[in-house]
């Protein structure tokens, strides 16, 4: 299993932001810090506004933040936001599946258990438990000028 490389940058916009939270980021900050092409990063950033995990300002001053706090932000709804498009395998999509397989074969069964199982972890997890008192993150995706500001872990503490 590998995620494509958009869920991968979606992850990092969103721990991006999550570290600089009272500041708009720009995505040339972003494509800068995380090694990013930002013509790709637009792509990634549109369907992030569209899913409502960020807000995008346009203009001089425009950028982008969070569109709720990052322990409201779930690393599985994130993955579904840019994988559940793509079909796992062949046979996940009926419309195009020509598997001969396809009326014996209990591998579907498996993958689809073990999907589960996958997002099942994941949905365990949001932004917040991804940044919070990770100092090398921090230092890393903070922006200059800017001390980071520790992500409060009393939100995480009344879970």
């Amino acid at each position: 299993m590998r995620l494509t490389t958009r869920t991968n940058l979606a992850m990092r916009v969103l721990m991006f932001c999550a570290v600089n939270p009272d500041r708009t980021v720009r995505k040339h900050e972003i494509a800068e810090a995380c090694n990013a092409s930002e013509n790709h990063l637009a792509q990634v950033i549109n369907t992030l506004a569209h899913e409502d995990f960020i807000t995008t300002l346009r203009g001089r001053a425009g950028g982008m933040k969070l569109a709720r706090p990052p322990e409201q932000i779930g690393v599985g709804n994130v993955l579904r936001a840019f994988e559940a498009r793509l079909p796992f395998a062949e046979c996940f999509d009926t419309e195009t599946n020509t598997c001969p397989l396809r009326d014996a074969c209990l591998f579907r069964d498996a993958l689809s258990e073990a999907l589960e199982a996958f997002y099942g972890t994941l949905d365990r997890k949001t932004i917040a438990d991804l940044v919070e008192n990770n100092t090398a993150l921090e230092a890393m995706l903070s922006l200059p000028g800017l001390q980071p500001i520790p992500i409060c872990t009393a939100a995480r503490a009344a879970r």
